[in-house]
């Protein structure tokens, strides 16, 4: 099981962990990477003092090398009257619950594009590899990066993308079907060609030089394969993992990851303001009908927390954000470590 991939993040499988923030934890990254994967972790939704000690924690796991994964996406405008407009739809939802809407949406998550303290906390703490989700950052920082030895990987959904990062000089392209689960890696969420994942592995493996990781929908050892067959020189998992003692899906997320809720997966933009795939509840309904635009990334997610802490502490869960690609029934529910081996078992 040996390629150009694997010597390059010094990883002995073909295996990937996505990085899910939220749900991905330092004992998550760390079982991975010691089972001979590459575990991840999604700082993205962090500050930089809990994305230090994020990776401090994992380091602390595992001698092996591990992934941290940043958000890219252009910083949104002020638009108070297009928030305001999306929480008085959402009033009598938060009524529900006895409840009152915030007054006004925050920006709860600062891009990496604009978080310089994010940068320096990596260039002093080293992360073997860091990746891209959302875009890319500009060159300057794609060069200090690499002046402490960090492999970059980037998110891409479209062949334009995989050209984009090859040409920001990144080590390897991570495919993201659009049967993934979780956020789309779009650049631009206006130009989404919702390729799926074995289309977009060819055509990046045919009409790219870099390394191709395959994502999306794979969840065994014989999707791993598939993507091997491909010409990729591996595959990146999110759901598979979820159900692992080591992440932090909460109970209710579990339960419905299990159930038949898992059989049914769709993409929407109503719960954070970007497109992103997930378990089908209340909040893909929350605009049938009516004619509002959803607040901008990530000031709508700012919203559908709050929504969600709301009904949670009613005893209901149906505004969850619970990401999870189309193979969602697929998943099993083992200790990273064990999944890992499995996986790599069924490859063979």
């Amino acid at each position: 099981m040996s390629n150009a991939l694997l010597s390059l993040l010094n990883v002995q499988l073909p295996i990937i962990q996505a990085p899910m923030a939220g749900v991905a934890t330092p004992q998550l990254a760390a079982a991975v990477s010691n089972a001979g994967g590459l575990g991840s972790l999604g700082i993205g939704a962090s500050n930089v003092d809990q994305a230090r000690q994020m990776i401090r924690d994992t380091a602390a796991l595992t001698s092996l090398p591990f992934n941290v994964n940043v958000f890219c996406h252009q910083p949104a405008l002020p638009d108070p009257a297009r928030d305001q407009a999306w929480l008085e739809l959402l009033g009598p939802v938060f009524a529900e619950f006895g409840a009152e809407p915030p007054a006004v949406l925050r920006e709860i998550y600062r891009s990496f594009l604009d978080d310089a303290p994010m940068l320096q906390m990596l260039l002093e703490e080293k992360p073997a590899v860091v990746s891209f989700h959302f875009g890319l950052p500009p060159q300057s920082t794609l060069a200090a990066l690499k002046d402490i030895g960090a492999k970059l990987l980037c998110s891409v959904t479209s062949l334009a993308e995989a050209r984009m990062a090859e040409q920001a000089g990144v080590d390897a392209l991570v495919a993201q079907g659009y049967e993934a689960g979780g956020h789309r890696g779009i650049f631009d969420p206006r130009e989404d060609t919702k390729m799926g994942t074995v289309a977009l592995t060819r055509l990046l493996v045919s009409r790219c030089a870099l390394p191709v990781i395959a994502a999306g929908g794979i969840m065994d050892g014989a999707g791993i394969r598939a993507a091997l067959t491909l010409g990729a020189s591996a595959a990146q998992l999110g759901t598979a993992f979820i159900l692992c003692p080591e992440s932090s899906a909460n109970a209710a997320y579990r339960a419905a990851l299990k159930g038949p809720a898992a059989e049914r997966t769709e993409v929407t933009c109503a719960i954070s303001g970007r497109p992103a795939r997930g378990l089908v509840n209340r909040n893909f309904a929350l605009r049938e009908g009516r004619d509002v635009a959803i607040a901008a990334y990530p000031y709508a997610y700012d919203a559908n927390k709050q929504l969600n802490a709301a009904a949670t502490a009613k005893g209901c869960h149906d505004f969850a954000a619970q990401w999870a690609g189309q193979a969602a029934p697929l998943a099993r529910e083992l200790p990273a470590a064990a999944l890992v081996a499995l996986l790599a078992a069924e490859l063979e």
